[in-house]
């Protein structure tokens, strides 16, 4: 899936600049699906990659096996990689995340720097279950900026706007996973309007999208509702 975001206000050094998305792995409990996202993700040309939470199956318990999988998956990333934790995780993966290579953005923001040029990425931690999020903490960036937020839950898509980011990507809903004939989710396990459960929308000026997540929850079961991972390509105009 390729999702183009226009915009006025990004810098011409970034035209063009590319991020590869993925969410939702649920690693342990979708080992047909990773093997998968390796083999696609391999010939793909992209600036960056960001991962967008729930990387173990269960919400508790030992997820050692969850951190091979994203070892390997890790091992076909050629670009740095940024993450949020979503509420499938646990704060005690940070320490192996980062030591795999993999930087977890927790209520922060890093400038990404182009030509002397700057843009900006920010993380939230969880703000379904765990309600560890702070967005103001993470959006302390200066204001003329473009500057992206990753939040695995698009619950905080109206305080995302209010302060100001220019783009949301997030995931948690799984378009559903298993949906009605035209994709129509039977839950979305999120409070917002269903257009904004999955793919791209815009609200307040805000572009956001909302990938249908990589793996599977619960029943590792899709129905008219398939996995994706997305390359989103920012572009001046």
């Amino acid at each position: 899936m390729t999702n183009e975001v226009v915009s006025g206000r990004l810098l011409e050094a970034f035209d063009g600049f590319t991020l590869l998305h993925l969410s939702d792995l649920h690693v342990d409990r979708s080992p047909r699906a990773m093997s998968a996202v390796k083999d696609l993700i391999r010939d793909l040309d992209y600036d960056l990659c960001v991962w967008t939470g729930d990387y173990r199956g269960e919400t508790y318990g030992d997820f050692r096996s969850c951190l091979e999988g994203l070892f390997r998956l890790r091992e076909n990333i050629s670009t740095d990689v940024y993450a949020v934790l979503g509420d499938h995780d646990t704060a005690l993966m940070v320490p192996d995340l980062e030591a795999m290579g993999v930087k977890v953005l927790l209520n922060e923001n890093v400038a990404l720097a182009r030509n002397s040029t700057r843009i900006y990425l920010a993380g939230v931690d969880d703000a379904h279950f765990y309600r560890a999020d702070n967005i103001e903490k993470a959006a302390d960036i200066p204001n003329d900026a473009y500057a992206i937020l990753l939040s695995h839950t698009p619950e905080i898509y109206r305080q995302a706007a209010h302060v100001g980011f220019d783009l949301l990507l997030g995931g948690h809903t799984h378009g559903g996973q298993i949906c009605l004939p035209g994709g129509f989710p039977l839950t979305l396990d999120v409070i917002l309007p269903r257009r904004m459960g999955k793919g791209g929308w815009t609200y307040a000026g805000m572009r956001g999208y909302i990938s249908t997540g990589a793996g599977a929850s619960i029943v590792p079961v899709r129905f008219n509702c398939p996995p994706e991972i997305t390359l989103h390509r920012l572009i001046r105009g």
